[in-house]
């Protein structure tokens, strides 16, 4: 495994987590869980393990760092952080800590 693969996996499962977060966000805190279950299911794209158990059933690959999921990830913040208000969901769920 050279390095440049392993600095892809880094950020691919980096930005998945980051993705898992934002849509349990939008699932708990959200006034669009159904928006959340979609942003969990799109992490699983950044996922390695996932990647491999798509590659044996369909015979299919998304490229470590391709151009797809480079679209994705522009998508996903896009509409998290711009459509989907995401900082105002966030002080929603601390405030709900706080109580």
């Amino acid at each position: 495994m050279d390095r440049k693969s392993n600095v892809k996996d880094i950020i691919s499962w980096l930005f998945g987590i980051v993705v898992v977060a934002i849509g349990l966000v939008n699932l708990f805190w959200g006034n669009d869980p159904g928006f959340g279950v979609f942003l969990l299911l799109l992490s699983l794209v950044y996922f390695l393990p996932v990647n491999a158990i798509l590659r044996k059933l369909t015979g299919f690959t998304i490229p470590k760092l391709g151009i797809v999921k480079i679209v994705l990830g522009i998508f996903i913040l896009w509409a998290s952080l711009g459509v989907g208000e995401l900082f105002d969901k966030i002080e929603l769920m601390m405030n709900s800590f706080r109580e």
